[in-house]
């Protein structure tokens, strides 16, 4: 206990000696953990837009007006048996037409033109428990007789499936670059601080190595040596950590709020489960960042 006491108060005496060195080692901690902090939890409200735009992808497929009960039912069947799908559901055109008569009730002059014609299709619309497997469930259908034998265009089959294919290829695209560039950063900013703390704590080993030689010459261990840098390096952190957590924080209960009124039809929303998670996370972040970068300061300035 009374060398856990001595390495705090060493840790202490390093913190004030090179002050400007630990100030810059504890800014470097605190915004490379505030810059992951809060692309952590933009990832997860740009994780929820995705899983709610996911949930909306489905397939539109358009049936021919004089397509039989028993030929609907046989492309349905065919269509829940294929793999990715959840649901398909069934829509006729008396069902197409109020559905459109109700989409354009603020425009009725659209609706007086259309007379007591109905142009519209009857169709199936089919959701997807795996909708990265859009495409690939589009084109099974595609290629089935029991969807090209009923389809609206017999000619060209692939018209008469509409699900969005660019938007759909565009969304995964992007999220997969969001993902990536995230990754990359989150790596680039624990490198600079790891960086930064290997400099602060060699700085106070050079700063105390006449110290540090008559330790030794008393027999002090290699471990009673090291203490007070691994403390000052886990001190450095924990301040770092808790200034960053502390601003992720307001930005979640202030900006976030703002953002998510501004655009009320997105899910801007992360649970406070979540943010803990996040927060215990950049906390441990912290402390392995510093402890890694004071253990190479002294692999390399202690011999051991």
């Amino acid at each position: 206990m009374s060398s856990l006491f001595y390495f705090i108060k060493e840790s202490l005496v390093g913190f004030t000696r090179n002050l400007s060195t630990t100030l810059g080692s504890i800014i470097t901690i605190f915004l490379s953990l505030l810059i992951i902090g809060v692309f952590l939890m933009g990832g997860v409200v740009v994780g929820n837009v995705v899983a709610s735009v996911e949930d909306e992808v489905s397939i539109t497929a358009y049936l021919a007006d004089k397509a039989s009960e028993a030929e609907v039912v046989s492309l349905e069947n065919y269509v829940k048996g294929l793999d990715g799908v959840s649901s398909v559901e069934y829509t006729s055109k008396e069902q197409a037409l109020t559905n459109f008569k109700e989409s354009m009730s603020s425009n009725p002059d659209i609706i007086e033109q259309m007379g007591n014609d109905n142009p519209l299709p009857a169709s199936l619309t089919i959701q997807l428990s795996e909708p990265e497997r859009v495409a690939d469930v589009a084109k099974q259908i595609e290629k089935s007789e029991a969807f090209t034998s009923i389809c609206d265009n017999k000619e060209d089959p692939g018209e008469s499936l509409k699900y969005g294919q660019k938007t759909v290829e565009k969304l995964f695209s992007v999220t997969s670059s969001i993902r990536n560039v995230g990754v990359a950063i989150i790596a680039l900013l624990i490198f600079i601080a790891l960086v930064f703390i290997n400099n602060t704590i060699r700085l106070a080993i050079l700063s105390r190595r006449k110290e540090i030689s008559i330790m030794r010459l008393v027999g002090a261990s290699n471990g009673f040596i090291r203490g007070p840098f691994l403390m000052e390096a886990i001190l450095h952190a924990v301040i770092g950590s808790v200034l960053a957590i502390g601003v992720v924080e307001l930005l979640r209960r202030f900006a976030l709020p703002q953002l998510s009124s501004a655009l009320a039809w997105l899910p801007l929303t992360v649970s406070g489960h979540t943010m803990l998670v996040i927060y215990v996370g950049l906390l441990a972040a912290g402390l392995v960042i510093a402890l890694l970068g004071s253990a190479f300061a002294m692999r390399r300035y202690l011999k051991a």
